[in-house]
């Protein structure tokens, strides 16, 4: 189930971009940096607590994702890639995982593991040293 994220709960400001780039990277703020409190977001408690319980460099102590677009020269061009970043985010923080529940090994199974087993102790105990008796 995909969430909405409201514009209202993100905070955009331009800043200036790093790397290579002559006049413009000097001049112009095109970068992005997008903030979105996750305690005070509309989504469900359940992703609020998975969001909040991760180790992500992108996530501060305060709870709040911070993160930075600066791809492109455009900052309509970095907002979009900020708020897609934010929702595969969400996305992955949203999704629930099946309960694996525990099968017991087949009979063939079984049977298989303990002739690989014999084949391999032969093959071990045909490196020792060889008695030669006259």
């Amino acid at each position: 189930m995909p969430h909405a994220i409201y514009l209202h709960e993100v905070e955009f400001s331009a800043v200036r971009s790093q790397g290579p780039g002559g006049q413009n990277v000097n001049k112009v703020s095109s970068a992005i940096h997008l903030r979105f409190d996750i305690g005070r977001s509309s989504l469900a408690p359940a992703v609020k607590e998975k969001l909040l319980r991760w180790q992500d460099h992108r996530i501060t102590k305060d709870g709040v994702i911070v993160i930075k677009a600066q791809s492109s020269r455009s900052q309509d061009q970095n907002k979009a890639e900020a708020l897609a970043r934010l929702g595969e985010l969400i996305a992955q923080a949203s999704l629930v995982l099946p309960v694996r529940r525990p099968t017991k090994p087949t009979f063939a199974s079984k049977r298989r593991r303990l002739e690989g087993k014999l084949l391999r102790s032969g093959i071990k105990s045909g490196r020792g040293k060889v008695d030669i008796c006259m």
